[in-house]
């Protein structure tokens, strides 16, 4: 395998590359929305499709419990690395509407961006590894074996994605996973991923009185559950951001002098952050820098509020319920059923006996750290400063992508989290964009990796 005709046949198909992607774009896989149930199979169509096209066998749309999951395998490697490639064809929904200066299922191509749902996060990573393999198998080879999981439902959660990796555990038998569902830091900053957070996603309701009240008849003789709901998220943080859940740091890993230098490495500014946020000030966790609030420590953050009435004009209302919906971001030895218990003991230590609280847990997803000195991760840092010029940083993401806790849990491999959207990309908003220089420069990656894997020689892993 000759890599400058690898990188040649790249760079010579880049108007091929954005007709080829704009018709996955023009699909509205949106898994939130039951409207969207056969999008979801004709976006799965598509790429056991080009899959095919491009050289991989196997090709499968599996069922499961949710959406269809796309597996594909090119297996012709004997002594070389398996590769696990995994990415989510499923898009957020692209309301509001009103704000997208173009329609979001219909691709715009303006300048150095495409604009559309999913062209970020993350049709066009995956869009951006399939090409890259289409390259190395241009010529009937690849430096390693490739096998391919490409799920559905990622925007609510990978729901059924663990029950289905348990029952195919040995189909995704592989030496590591090559997750592109992230991001770099810059166009001209390469960054890596080696840690990600956990998420949990729970929801609590507080009633009161048996149906609404007249506040005048009423008020001042009850509990308001609306006040009840504003004193118990008011109570889960101090005035220097600290959670206050019982027990709730007692698992928390501690950064050491090593891991808190790296950090201080990349190549960021609290003014940088401020922009991209649009906020007039930063708070958090006292002592810990953006970073390290971000990547290294936990959060809690309240993501909805109800109760009462919320129509224009006046109406003097007691509510009968109220509620609210949170997500916590959990770092590495958090564990997932000891939060919730922390967050329950914590609702019924506090809710006072003149109303009932009712605790539902709506998502539970693993974090992750992976070894950021493994020969896999050296590989794809050599892959970056070979495309980008420039040695790529090592960072912590504060977003979470449970698939890659879920798979060291089940396979017992580390996942390399390499992507190329941007932060202010605007993905899960209106008007979402790719940058497509970048996307070609994240193809070449793609195949540099690979081919630096193959370059090892052996499998890292044995078989079973």
């Amino acid at each position: 395998m000759n890599m400058d005709t690898v990188i040649a046949r790249l760079r010579s198909q880049h108007n091929t590359y954005k007709t080829l992607f704009a018709e996955i774009l023009k699909i509205p896989s949106v898994s939130a929305l039951p409207e969207h149930k056969q999008d979801m199979v004709q976006a799965a169509d598509w790429l056991a499709r080009i899959m095919k096209e491009i050289g991989l066998e196997h090709l499968a749309v599996m069922p499961s419990d949710g959406n269809p999951m796309v597996y594909g395998d090119w297996l012709h490697a004997p002594g070389k690395p398996t590769v696990l490639v995994y990415g989510h064809y499923d898009v957020q929904p692209a309301d509001p509407f009103d704000e997208w200066i173009s329609p979001p299922f219909e691709p715009r191509f303006e300048g150095d961006y495409v604009h559309a749902r999913g062209a970020s996060d993350m049709k066009g990573q995956v869009f951006a590894q399939l090409m890259a393999t289409e390259a190395l198998l241009a010529d009937g080879e690849c430096p390693v074996n490739l096998k391919y999981l490409i799920e559905g439902d990622e925007e609510i959660g990978s729901p059924t994605l663990e029950a289905f990796l348990r029952e195919h555990k040995d189909l995704f038998h592989c030496d590591v996973v090559l997750n592109c569902d992230t991001t770099i830091h810059a166009p001209d900053m390469p960054s890596i991923t080696y840690a990600l957070r956990g998420l949990a996603y729970f929801e609590f309701e507080v009633t009161g009185p048996g149906r609404d009240l007249h506040s005048g008849a009423f008020g001042g003789s009850i509990r308001n559950p609306i006040h009840v709901v504003c004193d118990l998220v008011a109570g889960m943080h101090d005035q220097d951001g600290r959670i206050m859940l019982p027990e709730f740091y007692d698992s928390v890993r501690t950064l050491d002098a090593e891991e808190r230098a790296l950090l201080r490495e990349a190549p960021y500014s609290d003014a940088r952050w401020l922009a991209l946020t649009g906020a007039p000030g930063l708070f958090g966790e006292k002592g810990y820098t953006t970073l390290e609030r971000v990547g290294a420590r936990p959060s809690l953050d309240i993501n909805g509020i109800w109760g009462g009435f919320q129509g224009e004009g006046a109406k003097t209302v007691l509510p009968a319920r109220a509620g609210a919906k949170l997500s916590m971001r959990l770092v590495p030895d958090q564990r997932l059923d000891a939060v919730a218990e922390q967050l329950r003991r914590y609702l019924e230590e506090n809710t006072p006996p003149e109303c009932a609280m009712r605790m539902k847990t709506l998502s539970l997803g693993p974090g992750g750290i992976m070894d950021r000195k493994s020969p896999y991760m050296r590989a794809a840092a050599t892959a970056l400063t070979t495309v980008f010029n420039k040695e790529p940083f090592f960072r912590r993401e504060g977003a979470s992508v449970p698939v890659v806790g879920m798979i060291k849990n089940l396979l017992d491999v580390d996942s390399i989290m390499l992507g190329f959207g941007l932060p202010d990309d605007g993905i899960h908003g209106p008007n979402e964009r790719q940058s497509m220089p970048l996307l070609f420069k994240g193809m070449e990656t793609y195949a540099h990796f690979l081919a630096l894997l193959g370059d090892m020689g052996c499998v890292c892993r044995d078989d079973e």
